[in-house]
């Protein structure tokens, strides 16, 4: 990659001004200073701007982030907060969440850059399952297991759900199952048997878990291991 564009990349600046950044002498390769805005950067090279380190990417990125409430998942929105905001990476406005939460959710985001690594766990054709801490407004009704395991009907919905898998914590407090991504799913198949969930937090995506050491708004890198389990979602019948 062409030393401007990279620099450009960086630090989210215009090539135009990156130019002027490399000829003013404030950027150096392997120590020296280059003033050649074509000079071609190669993986070994270690890039500094003002004497701080400029992390060269190479391959796709993969993060989890613990989600806090007032945030959406949109890489932009002109009214609210994007999770962008958490993400002290170069380039972070090249990541997406692979999957979404509503504004008021909490938990497990996932965020990358690899578009079909994001697809299995997105796509509803792959069942990727996530799990849900779910706190309702009213005590779970003795059926209610039995109607999520069955399927419900939920507004404006022709087909019924998948079989969910429901596990009563306390009167109130249940953590859920799901295999799709349907519109505020969770929400609305409370809704369809009389009840309103009043705090909603993903703690499981695939085979995925929300790691314990994240507190609201800060992420970590996934391990290879946690990558390579979206590898294992079911697959699509032929």
């Amino acid at each position: 990659m062409r030393l401007d564009k990279f620099l450009s990349q960086q630090l989210e600046i215009s090539r135009a001004i990156a130019t002027r950044e490399i000829r003013a002498k404030r950027v150096t390769v392997d120590g020296e200073v280059v003033r050649d805005t074509s000079f071609k950067l190669q993986p070994e090279h270690q890039v500094e701007y003002d004497g701080n380190p400029l992390q060269q990417q190479f391959g796709p990125r993969y993060f989890m982030l613990n989600k806090p409430a007032g945030y959406v998942c949109s890489t932009d929105d002109p009214d609210h907060p994007t999770v962008l905001y958490f993400l002290e990476e170069p380039m972070a406005y090249k990541l997406h969440a692979a999957g979404r939460l509503d504004i008021d959710t909490t938990g497990l985001v996932l965020m990358t850059d690899d578009g079909q690594w994001s697809h299995r766990i997105t796509s509803p054709r792959h069942l990727c399952e996530k799990t849900y801490l779910v706190t309702l407004e009213n005590p779970l009704a003795d059926d209610t297991a039995e109607q999520f395991t069955a399927g419900v009907q939920l507004h404006n919905e022709k087909s019924l759900t998948l079989p969910a898998t429901l596990e009563q914590l306390s009167e109130n407090q249940v953590r859920l199952t799901i295999s799709e991504g349907r519109y505020h799913q969770v929400k609305r198949m409370f809704a369809a048997v009389g009840n309103h969930v009043v705090a909603l937090h993903r703690e499981r995506i695939g085979g995925i878990t929300l790691d314990d050491a994240l507190e609201e708004g800060e992420y970590r890198p996934l391990t290879a291991e946690e990558i390579a389990t979206v590898a294992n979602v079911p697959q699509p019948k032929k």
